[in-house]
């Protein structure tokens, strides 16, 4: 699972009210060489949750030197878009869990998949 797909993922559980951003515990995290596309990348920045997405990095130990805070006119940095480019799209959880911030229900990510699948009595 890759933290672009991670930033937009939510708890469905019964009663959650605040599911969102997912706890990530990972169990094993692979770095992948992805080719680097800066306008890919400045499209998706407005889309994502910005403080979920530097959070995520932090608790997998890649936050390197990202900023905490997003940068202004980040269409025209390539540093700043190479570092987010490395966040979203070549960090991948391969194993691990995805917890409900509000129920602490988990979600298990096996083999870089997230089930979200819910049990009959959580929907």
């Amino acid at each position: 699972m890759k933290l672009l797909t991670h930033n937009m993922l939510t708890s469905h559980v019964k009663g959650v009210t605040c599911g969102y951003p997912l706890l990530i515990q990972a169990t094993e995290v692979k770095l992948n060489d992805v080719d680097f596309n800066a306008e890919f990348v400045a499209r998706m920045i407005p889309k994502m949750e910005w403080s979920a997405l530097v959070g995520a990095a932090d608790s997998l130990g890649h936050l390197n030197d990202l900023p905490k805070d997003l940068v202004s006119d980040y269409e025209n940095n390539e540093d700043f878009l190479r570092k987010v480019h490395h966040i979203l799209l070549e960090v991948e959880v391969l194993e691990g869990t995805l917890k409900c911030p509000e129920s602490g229900r988990e979600f298990p990510v096996s083999k870089g998949v997230p089930n979200m699948l819910l049990n009959e009595d959580e929907s």
